[in-house]
């Protein structure tokens, strides 16, 4: 024992009466617990990387306008909604998908960095960007034979293997050596351009099925040389573009990749979670500053588009990707972010803490509210408007349907 005197004992405290060591551990357990409250990371916190500092952890993720003229210029439509989502609180903003090839063009309505031209008209957005606190990334995009432009059906398009695209009707040609240089020199040139043009990032789009998501997919790729059959053969391609894409742009830049985990597709014809895991790994090793998971391929035939519907009521299934993100947040040092049904502030406060998740990214929600990110801090328990239903896509330009119904 370590108190002589019995009475005194006996009127000890139980904490008291513990050893010393023993109230050693105890309080060493205290206070590891009270730093870690206020070591509690929080949603609304200005947050630094090694080459970007944001004033919160809110991203708006590209999302297709279909707001710009038929060349790709930035019509002043399309400015107005750049400047709300700045006003709105956002603390990241990444454009929607420019095409980079004046005759590789997914859809109609884009913008575009396949030329010098494009470079200046960005000044005035940007510069609002950064009057107002928020930092803005460029998406750029090849798009290969899933393209809604009428016009592709004349041209010649590239892709992995000559197979009929389920969405658009069109077969490619199977791209040869001087295809592969093209786009890798085209990704090389748009990234250059973002940079001259005054952007804080790069972001590259190899999800949703467009040409660089098609090298990851069994059922567009059936190629049997360096370019096809394993895994890291079908991701070459991606690897080679990322590589190009920082040496173009330097170490000091930030560039960012967004990048399908999972195809859903049947069996055999897409890309699989437990495959681009091993992906991700080695995109890890590449220099990127930040990963974009994203998921689904509207080729799949069943239904199944990147942006889930009928999410809206259920909290369970919002922050949908929430499952492999966290296991690939687990694998790699890159920093992630989760994109795709983000919708309670509660759910991603707990990723935050305890998934190694510490940027979330919005779509149709900032679609519909692109001031979400203001009412959130004014409110974190309000509920976005956004039913999940999908039907963004159904006007010229893009909409949310609760809006049109005001009007």
């Amino acid at each position: 024992m370590y108190f002589s005197d019995t009475q005194r004992v006996k009127n000890l405290s139980p904490y008291e009466k513990l050893c010393p060591y023993c109230i050693l551990i105890i309080k060493n357990v205290i206070l590891h617990q009270n730093l870690m409250i206020m070591e509690n990371k929080k949603l609304f916190e200005q947050v630094s990387f090694p080459k970007l500092t944001l004033k919160n952890r809110f991203v708006r993720s590209g999302v297709w306008m279909k707001m710009a003229d038929e060349q790709g210029h930035i019509t002043p439509e399309l400015k107005d909604v750049y400047k709300s989502l700045v006003d709105g609180g956002v603390g990241l903003i990444i454009t929607e998908y420019t095409f980079i090839d004046k005759y590789d063009q997914p859809n109609p309505g884009m913008i575009g960095m396949y030329d010098d031209l494009f470079i200046d008209e960005w000044k005035e957005i940007i510069d609002y960007a950064h009057a107002n606190g928020t930092k803005i990334a460029c998406q750029i995009a090849a798009g290969g034979s899933q393209s809604g432009l009428e016009e592709a059906k004349q041209r010649r398009i590239m892709g992995p293997s000559a197979v009929l695209n389920r969405v658009s009707g069109i077969t490619p040609a199977e791209m040869n050596e001087d295809d592969f240089n093209r786009l890798i020199e085209n990704h090389k040139n748009a990234a250059l351009r973002v940079k001259r043009a005054g952007f804080d990032a790069v972001q590259i789009h190899a999800a949703h099925g467009y040409l660089l998501s098609q090298f990851l997919t069994p059922y567009y790729n059936r190629r049997t040389d360096k370019y096809g059959g394993s895994l890291h053969n079908r991701t070459r391609i991606i690897y080679d573009v990322v590589s190009a894409v920082r040496s173009a742009v330097g170490d000091d830049y930030t560039v960012m990749i967004k990048v399908n985990m999972d195809d859903f597709m049947a069996e055999g014809e897409g890309l699989t979670f437990p495959e681009s895991l091993e992906m991700f790994k080695h995109l890890d090793t590449l220099g990127l500053d930040f990963i974009e998971p994203s998921g689904a391929n509207i080729s799949a035939g069943n239904g199944i588009i990147q942006s889930f519907p009928r999410i809206a009521r259920s909290v369970e299934k919002q922050s949908y990707f929430k499952e492999q993100v966290t296991e690939i947040a687990k694998n790699i040092k890159t920093p992630v972010i989760l994109v795709g049904g983000n919708r309670n502030t509660t759910v991603m406060t707990d990723l935050l803490n305890n998934a190694g998740i510490p940027l979330f990214s919005f779509g149709r929600t900032l679609f519909s509210e692109p001031d979400l990110i203001n009412k959130w801090v004014d409110n974190p328990d309000y509920v976005p408007k956004c039913v999940a239903c999908n039907k963004c896509w159904d006007t010229t330009p893009n909409s949310c349907i609760l809006n049109r119904k005001r009007k």
